[in-house]
């Protein structure tokens, strides 16, 4: 059996799972408004791993979302991640961050279009198929009235950008799904056992937190 545990940092949700053969069998987190990362993620290991009655010999591999997402949150899951694998000879796993938000959503048709909020009308969002396939990379942009015009199919947005977002995208084939907020290690462990199976490693020694601080401009149309 391949037992992961799984970090999730991104974003105002401090989170963490272990999963059994890509199945999530016990997950803890909490979203709240101060980052309280430092204090609570090493707490949520050890009682993920006491709960589901593993020890870290049990593990075969760490995963940490990779980002895109808060500075300071990345750096806290990324350097856990790292020091658990250094200290227990672990291979590391890195799962988009924006693909495990989006993984919180079934649709049968349409896109998805996951958001993570940045500032001001700024977000990072990446586009997915129904089925989790990546139609477009992620990307860090500016949301205008224009944003996303050219797609003819409806689009279900997911994220911490609905109330902001609203204001702009306000075209018919857009669905906002206010009740998916943040990314959570629930949906990492299929994502990062898919991973494992292909070998998709990182090196441990060299891997970073992925920030994508560049933001494309939009132009309005006249």
């Amino acid at each position: 059996m391949t037992y992961i545990l799984n970090l999730e940092t991104a974003t105002k949700n401090c989170s963490v799972s272990i999963s059994q053969d890509g199945k999530t069998i016990l997950c803890k987190e909490m979203a709240e408004l101060g980052y309280s990362h430092a204090e609570k993620l090493h707490v949520f290991i050890e009682e993920c791993l006491k709960e589901s009655k593993l020890t870290f010999n049990d593990l075969s591999a760490i995963a940490v979302s990779q980002g895109p997402g808060s500075y300071t949150g990345l750096r806290i899951g990324v350097s856990a991640a790292k020091g658990l694998c250094f200290a227990l000879d672990l291979p590391l796993i890195a799962v988009d961050t924006l693909q495990v938000l989006a993984s919180q959503l079934s649709i049968t048709e349409g896109i998805i279009i996951p958001m993570i909020d940045a500032r001001r009308m700024e977000v990072y969002s990446a586009i997915f198929s129904s089925k989790l396939d990546k139609i477009r990379e992620v990307q860090a942009e500016i949301l205008s009235e224009n944003s996303f015009e050219g797609i003819s199919e409806t689009i279900h947005f997911v994220g911490d950008c609905a109330e902001k977002a609203k204001t702009v995208l306000t075209n018919s084939n857009f669905i906002f799904h206010e009740e998916i907020i943040y990314p959570s290690a629930n949906e990492m462990g299929a994502l990062s056992y898919q991973k494992f199976l292909q070998n998709m490693l990182e090196d441990v020694a060299y891997f970073e937190p992925y920030y994508l601080k560049d933001f494309m401009v939009t132009v309005a149309k006249k």
